[in-house]
């Protein structure tokens, strides 16, 4: 007799339970606790089980284990992947087509052309040479120990990425500053978003897109990174001084001249912050994204775990580490330009 037969038996449901009773051999774990006695009569309170699925199953047959349950969202997602697929696809291509470009763009342009363009790009957004001379000495050092090749990878999938999540946050995060309906509305998404493990995103990707297909592990790294350009930008436009903004309706400005000329350049190092956690996120996310082909130093992280190869695994991280500082001091030196201008 299990520990839950008198629930099922006064709730009147001993036929039904009856209907899907397993008349195989015992189990195992059945034939030990018949062994040494165990009955659910002489069980105490002490060793009372939580009235779980398997726990219920086990007093009715016909009642659902918790396997049945996460069998039946396998099942139903099964089911719609077709569908989702014939959507998705079409929708998401230029996804794939933007991450190809950027990587076949950085790796076949010749180093002595790629690292002058990015040093004068970061001496155009820092104005500090010190800075410029820790990133050259930086990307020296990688192309130095063959990193090169690996390391504009995943800096190209990061340029990509990151540009998308700005793209479509930045705008995500107006919306929801201008219409708290909204904002109720996404919070909790961007809760499950920024709380959901990195390894989660890409199960059901997985069985959407083909593991070959660069898009596969782009929109991973965008629904991973996307959430503190969106957060940030609509904290940035909600502290806005209201008496900016009456003094813009003041002067008669049109909804559209107010959150181009006030609101978005006084939300701007908000906004620039959120950039920058985006390209932190982004990059972490890339390390994981190797799991599923993406390319770049995760993949060496990756190839030093499976084959126990430390010294791999060790300056491989040592080159995203590199790769992290250089993207977190270049976003910080041009939001600390945005913070001096609005000053003066």
């Amino acid at each position: 007799m299990a520990t839950y037969d008198w629930l099922f038996s006064n709730l009147g449901l001993k036929e039904w339970c009856g209907q899907n009773k397993n008349s195989g051999p015992l189990s195992m774990a059945d034939l030990l606790a018949k062994s040494k006695g165990k009955d659910a009569e002489s069980e105490s309170l002490w060793d009372l089980p939580f009235p779980s699925m398997d726990a219920l199953n086990e007093s009715c047959a016909a009642f659902p284990k918790s396997r049945d349950l996460t069998k039946g969202l396998e099942q139903g997602f099964l089911e719609v992947k077709d569908s989702l697929s014939l959507v998705l696809d079409p929708l998401t291509q230029p996804l794939s087509w933007f991450l190809d470009g950027s990587l076949y763009v950085m790796l076949s342009t010749p180093w002595w052309i790629v690292i002058p363009v990015m040093l004068a790009v970061v001496f155009l957004v820092s104005k500090s040479w010190r800075l410029v001379a820790f990133v050259a000495f930086s990307i020296g050092l990688l192309a130095f120990i063959d990193y090169y090749e690996y390391a504009m990878q995943t800096l190209a999938i990061i340029f990509v990425c990151a540009f998308l999540c700005v793209l479509i946050g930045v705008p995500i995060g107006i919306a929801m500053a201008r219409n708290d309906w909204l904002q109720r509305g996404t919070i909790p998404v961007l809760d499950m978003l920024q709380t959901l493990p990195p390894f989660v995103y890409l199960i059901p990707l997985i069985f959407l897109f083909s593991v070959t297909e660069s898009k596969l592990y782009g929109i991973a790294i965008i629904l991973y990174a996307i959430v503190p350009v969106v957060r940030l930008t609509d904290l940035g436009i909600r502290l806005v001084d209201k008496e900016v903004i009456e003094a813009a309706d003041a002067f008669g400005m049109t909804p559209r001249q107010k959150l181009f000329k006030v609101q978005i350049p006084l939300a701007l190092p908000n906004i620039m912050a959120g950039v920058n956690q985006t390209i932190m996120m982004s990059l972490a996310m890339v390390v994981i994204a190797s799991l599923v082909s993406a390319p770049g130093l995760g993949v060496l992280v990756l190839r030093g775990i499976r084959n126990l190869e430390l010294g791999v695994g060790l300056v491989s991280g040592l080159g995203i580490v590199l790769l992290a500082v250089i993207l977190d001091r270049v976003t910080k030196a041009s939001l600390a330009r945005v913070n001096s201008a609005q000053k003066q």
